[in-house]
């Protein structure tokens, strides 16, 4: 059991704009690709569960099963997770505070071992994924999704809508973190030693004008004062001029009535031999 501890920063924080778009998540919107592989009776472990939206929903698949929900930032967010599953009735879940760098669990310990937007964060996505294959039983299953900043599409081509791609690809690398994670998430799974790995991507699409609105007023906020936000100025990659820019682009994209915008991820699916 590895005592190593993260050393990369959580480039989105914990500010509110950034709650609120974690809590539209669900197992069936973030973590689609796993379901099929469930079944009722299993253990499983979600690394940075935050608000708990994700792994509440998984509970449900595995009715006469568990669920352990991990949390990083656990005094921020775990309330709040927990509350969740009260408020829902579940009770075959439980909510802890860990670093994913070193599991509190013996080898062997769970069905499935997922992640949801997390690798892409850390110094070591490898050495984290090398963890969750250890708690993982024997034929179990290693599951992590991961969003590509580089390859988000959207319409229209706002000014100032590149510019902010461009800033947060280097403030995520600032924070110690990998922002196109997607694309090289298999290579970091075979680096993990799995050589039985499935792949696959998908996206959550806004284009309806809810959809839009939410997104839009999402980062409106998160532009000007998310941890985002205070490292882009805090490492002198923006100033709060150019924040209030970005943050302008994305409310005149939200206002646009043929607004688009397409986020992609990569999935794998690793089994245990």
């Amino acid at each position: 059991m590895s005592s190593k501890t993260e050393l990369a920063t959580y480039t989105h924080g914990h500010h509110s704009s950034v709650i609120r778009s974690h809590n539209w998540r669900t197992a069936l919107n973030s973590a689609g690709y796993l379901l099929p592989y469930l079944k009722p009776d299993m253990k499983i472990l979600d690394i940075g569960c935050g608000g708990g939206t994700i792994t509440v929903d998984l509970a449900n698949y595995v009715p006469s099963g568990h669920v352990i929900g991990l949390e990083r930032a656990g005094d921020i967010v775990l309330k709040q997770a927990r509350a969740l599953a009260q408020e829902k009735g579940i009770t075959n879940i439980e909510f802890v505070e860990g670093d994913a760098n070193g599991l509190a669990y013996a080898d062997g310990s769970f069905d499935v071992v997922l992640c949801h937007q997390v690798l892409q964060h850390v110094g070591n996505p490898v050495g984290i994924l090398k963890e969750m294959k250890r708690v993982t039983k024997s034929g179990g299953l290693v599951a992590a999704r991961e969003a590509d900043y580089g390859a988000w599409l959207w319409y229209p081509d706002v000014e100032g809508l590149k510019g902010w791609q461009s800033l947060y690809d280097k403030v995520a690398r600032h924070n110690g973190g990998e922002p196109d994670a997607g694309r090289v998430l298999h290579v970091w799974a075979k680096q993990a030693g799995f050589t039985n790995i499935k792949c696959s991507s998908s996206n959550w699409c806004y284009s309806q004008k809810d959809e839009v609105k939410w997104w839009a007023d999402a980062w409106t906020e998160r532009s000007v004062a998310s941890s985002f936000a205070t490292t882009a100025i805090d490492a002198k990659l923006a100033t709060s001029d150019d924040l209030k820019e970005v943050s302008n682009a994305w409310k005149i994209w939200g206002e646009h009535e043929d607004a688009w915008i397409s986020i992609l991820s990569a999935e794998v699916i690793c089994r245990k031999e």
